[in-house]
């Protein structure tokens, strides 16, 4: 049994509560996935109770509603406290009683409306103060591991048609993030990462920052363990009804970050973005398409 954030307290009054919340208490501790994931009326229904039983189990754990405990859940599987095989035990269940084009509307919806939060303005300025940071700097090293990789390394990808500003950092032959050791004050060390959090990347951004490297994060949460270690960070959801959490949202913000940096650099990036084009048009890179555009 995957074990749970409230498991310990349910336990300690399991035996002073009446049946019926003890036929919700029992629903919590068995199905911690469903508790994160599902509504209240839903698991009400998949415990054979009436929704406000949910609700009194709740109070009786000392919150105010029902809402309060579910987030609860929902925040320990978002930092990984559930595991993947907890997320996908309820994605299954999920996919199974709604069908598998109503699951795809969900996380589609889901993907919408995280997408929609990054034009809100604390997220817009957040974005704005770290592309002013990035342009700033000599050089952007780029720290992205497992899932967070795709997103600094198209980030690093469109930088490169602005010259040698982005150094990419990975863990290719255990020797990619040794450039670290390069950077300085004149610097800044762009990295990503989400719960579940990789050691090497927390690793590697708390020792640049102990030796006077800037740092921009590009996390999920306030409590992430990169925020303490960042000048500026930028938060991004990560929530999802697949069983793995999303980086698309991440994905955008290096996209929109890359977009502002060259902005900045008004002629000098148009200057460079041309020349990368007839570098890359002399090598013959790409392949044309019918309409005589070049592919990236």
């Amino acid at each position: 049994m995957i074990r749970a954030p409230l498991s310990d307290a349910i336990v300690e009054i399991f035996d002073t509560l009446p049946s019926q919340l003890q036929g919700a208490a029992r629903y919590l501790l068995d199905n911690p996935e469903d508790v994160a994931l599902l509504s209240m009326r839903e698991q009400a229904r998949r415990a054979g109770l009436q929704p406000w039983t949910m609700v009194r189990l709740a109070k009786r754990l000392g919150f105010d509603g029902y809402e309060p405990l579910r987030s609860l859940y929902a925040n320990a599987m978002r930092q990984g406290e559930l595991g993947f095989a907890g997320k996908a035990g309820a994605q299954l269940a999920r996919q199974k009683q709604v069908g598998d084009r109503a699951l795809a509307a969900e996380m589609i919806r889901s993907l919408s409306a995280q997408v929609a939060e990054l034009g809100e303005t604390d997220r817009l300025e957040s974005l704005v103060a770290a592309a002013e940071a990035l342009h700033a700097a000599r050089r952007i090293f780029c720290l992205g591991l497992r899932s967070s990789h795709p997103v600094v390394a198209h980030f690093a990808y469109v930088m490169s048609f602005l010259g040698e500003k982005a150094v990419m950092l990975d863990a290719a032959s255990g020797a990619g993030t040794d450039a670290i050791r390069l950077a300085a004050d004149e610097d800044v060390l762009l990295v990503v990462s989400v719960a579940p959090y990789t050691r090497t990347t927390v690793d590697l951004a708390r020792r640049a920052a102990a030796n006077g490297v800037p740092v921009i994060a590009l996390t999920d949460s306030a409590v992430s363990p990169l925020v303490g270690l960042a000048g500026l960070s930028v938060l991004i959801a990560t929530e999802s009804p697949s069983f793995f959490h999303t980086m698309a949202p991440a994905f955008i913000v290096g996209e929109v970050l890359a977009a502002l940096i060259a902005g900045k650099g008004g002629e000098g990036s148009l200057a460079a973005i041309r020349r990368t084009e007839d570098q890359l048009s002399q090598l013959d890179i790409h392949i044309l398409t019918p309409r005589g555009r070049r592919k990236a």
